[in-house]
């Protein structure tokens, strides 16, 4: 079974305490599924309240999870610098859910836990308060630049749910720079690590990736761009000669129907909604975020915050305990190969 999971608060005036009380109230009876959150005690003791579920236990380190998880949800303790209201987000609070995050990748890099589940952040409060990153993907790869195993090459972002995996050679970047940004390195690069990811993570033995254009009906051979004839083709030229089975720019706007997903293993897309925007469509709330190419296992809800929603016990724990969940298989899969 393995070392427990462990999650991060992310922004606690948002909905992830209230979907992760949910999803340890769903999962307590599977010791296989066990999990300890990195947050302020007195907060997910009221949320366990609201919900008339039992109170948490304070827990000093993520294998004590294992023996609590069924009773009581495990807290690893990080005190907010702010009073937590719902819906109001406070940048005093922004040490507490980066250092949840730190602290998570640690006991994961330390083999205390298995995989690293994050709970939504808010970016706009984080860059209040100084933090330098465009989101979660590129702080872990920071976080573990320096622990990073043979196979490691990522940070890589890619959301998965049971029709559709779809990974970024662009993500937080806006439509222009992430246009300027593509370039046969970056897609070889971010092929590479798909291919390896899909093998080790997910156990397929000759994954096939479908390689989005980036330009409508994949440039019409050049009379609606030339980034395909002069970079993206040539780089799946390039990665097939490596033994990477991956498909020339395919047009996007027909790439993700059911006839279509059923030709490749995961989609390689080459900006933010090009990707997301399928993925997210034909399933929200299954939908898993997951960064690959890490020494440690990572996986995340595909939604944001919901501030407007915060409070209100109406927030849905689907996507979190399919982060879970998936965290746990490709756990079990790197440990099995």
């Amino acid at each position: 079974m393995g070392a427990p999971l462990v999650l991060t608060c992310g922004d606690p005036a948002g909905i992830g305490p209230e979907i992760t009380v949910k999803a340890w109230s769903a999962l307590r009876d599977d010791p296989a599924l066990a999990f300890a959150v990195i947050g302020p005690f007195e907060h997910y003791a009221a949320k366990l309240r609201e919900a008339d579920l039992p109170k948490p236990q304070l827990i000093s380190s993520p294998p004590e999870a294992t023996d609590v998880f069924a009773h009581a949800l495990p807290i690893l303790q990080m005190a907010s610098g702010d009073k937590i209201t719902d819906g109001k987000p406070s940048a005093a609070n922004a040490s507490m859910i980066t250092g949840s995050i730190e602290r998570a990748v640690g006991h994961c890099l330390s083999g205390e836990a298995t995989a690293v589940i994050t709970n939504p952040i808010s970016k706009e409060v984080l860059y209040d308060s100084g933090f330098k990153y465009p989101g979660h993907t590129e702080f872990l790869g920071k976080l573990t630049e320096h622990h990073a195993a043979p196979y490691a090459r990522g940070p890589l972002m890619m959301l998965a749910n049971s029709e559709l995996r779809v990974a970024l050679v662009t993500v937080h970047k806006s439509v222009e720079e992430a246009a300027r940004s593509v370039s046969e390195e970056t897609i070889i690069q971010h092929a590479r690590i798909l291919h390896g990811a899909l093998q080790r993570d997910l156990g397929l033995d000759n994954p096939k990736i479908g390689l989005a254009a980036l330009n409508p009906h994949a440039g019409e051979g050049g009379a609606m761009g030339d980034a395909e004839i002069k970079i993206i083709n040539p780089a799946a030229q390039k990665l097939r000669a490596e033994g990477i089975n991956i498909t020339d720019a395919m047009p996007p706007d027909t790439m993700f129907h059911k006839e279509a997903r059923d030709q490749y293993d995961a989609a390689l897309c080459m900006y933010h909604d090009q990707g997301l925007i399928p993925v997210k469509t034909i399933d929200f709330h299954g939908t898993v975020n997951i960064t690959m190419g890490l020494p440690i296992v990572r996986t995340s809800p595909d939604h944001g915050t919901a501030f407007d929603i915060a409070g209100k016990n109406i927030a849905r724990p689907d996507s979190l305990i399919a982060a879970i969940k998936m965290a746990r298989n490709i756990a079990g899969t790197r440990h099995a190969g």
